[in-house]
């Protein structure tokens, strides 16, 4: 066999793994497309749905719930945004499926049984929080943010003190694509940061992470979830405080889960003989000072000699010997 045919027989199967990827890809990618074609034809009560936190902000306030396009393609790229969340929501189960079944063929079956919970964790963890965002940050947020407004009679000076009165009125009259990418960015924030369990107990089910150490940085990972609150937040202490708390509550949850994937393994090494406390590593590493101990010491016996003090065939030696050197004596000349 010559040596292009080692080569190719070596990218063979690197050539079916390519192609394997391809279809899923492919396959993938069809069932986005047709949940986003499904997802464009309503449109509409999509984003009618998603305007409900904005919609009953403004009623609380006595206002109407409009909205409005600044520009003529406006609708239209509103649809198409809409269309794409709601197209990999519909799709994300089948594009799933179809990584699971490409990565799951060079996995052991603990391999399997290990990753599978967190496959299916995720999703829900995200739409976990998704919901948290949608039912509850948002009526916040945009509760606070309309808190801004200044209210005339028809847009008059109000009257009063010219220098304190707010001489017109500054209502809201929000653009659908401005509110519709603000309410996706929560979405997606508060879906990522309920991720925080699964990934912590990922890596600490791949020994990145322990438990001991994620408590050890407790005091760093509460300055980041509240940069983070400041950031993915609007400028109101509630609603920061909210996310902090929540995120908070997750990071504890995270600790609380990799303390359980640690006390599992520990207990399945146990059981296979191949745990070993670091006590009883120290222990054995430690000088025995047992004064019991038959060991000769080095300062009395550098050689180890009193070991063979009662071994008959070094006294035979040592006889056999001696006699050779009497015999010596004996020849040398008087």
């Amino acid at each position: 066999m010559s040596p292009s045919d080692d080569i190719e027989d070596s990218s063979a199967p690197l050539i079916e793994h390519l192609a394997e990827l391809r279809n899923r890809l492919i396959k993938s990618a069809v069932a986005f497309l047709i949940g986003m074609i499904i997802c464009f034809t309503v449109a509409t009560p999509i984003f009618n749905f998603l305007t409900d936190p904005l919609c009953s902000v403004l009623a609380s306030r006595g206002q109407d719930c409009d909205l409005i396009f600044i520009s003529p393609q406006e609708g239209f790229f509103v649809a198409i945004k809409v269309s794409l969340l709601g197209g990999f929501i519909l799709a994300f189960p089948f594009i799933a499926n179809q990584m699971w079944r490409f990565v799951a063929p060079g996995l052991y079956k603990s391999e399997k049984g290990a990753f599978l919970p967190f496959l299916v964790a995720s999703p829900f963890m995200f739409f976990l929080g998704a919901s948290f965002a949608f039912y509850v940050v948002t009526p916040l947020a945009y509760d606070f943010f309309l808190g801004f407004q200044q209210f005339g009679s028809g847009g008059e000076a109000l009257p009063g003190d010219p220098q304190t009165a707010a001489p017109l009125s500054v209502v809201f009259q929000g653009s659908a694509q401005e509110y519709l990418n603000l309410t996706i960015k929560f979405i997606v924030a508060f879906g990522l940061c309920f991720q925080l369990p699964v990934l912590l107990t990922l890596m600490g089910k791949a020994g990145l992470v322990s438990a001991e150490g994620l408590g050890n940085v407790r005091k760093y990972a509460v300055v980041g979830i509240l940069l983070l609150a400041a950031l993915v937040t609007p400028p109101d202490v509630i609603t920061q405080i909210i996310l902090f708390v929540v995120v908070y509550g997750l990071y504890e949850i995270s600790i609380f889960l990799v303390r359980r994937v640690e006390a599992k393994r520990e207990a399945k090494l146990r059981a296979e003989g191949l745990w070993f406390d670091e006590d009883e590593d120290d222990a054995a590493d430690a000088p025995d000072t047992n004064d019991d101990d038959d060991t000769p010491d080095a300062a009395r016996d550098p050689y180890g000699e009193a070991e063979f003090d009662d071994d008959p065939l070094l006294d035979a030696f040592d006889r056999d010997e001696q006699d050779d050197t009497d015999r010596k004596d004996e020849d040398k000349p008087k």
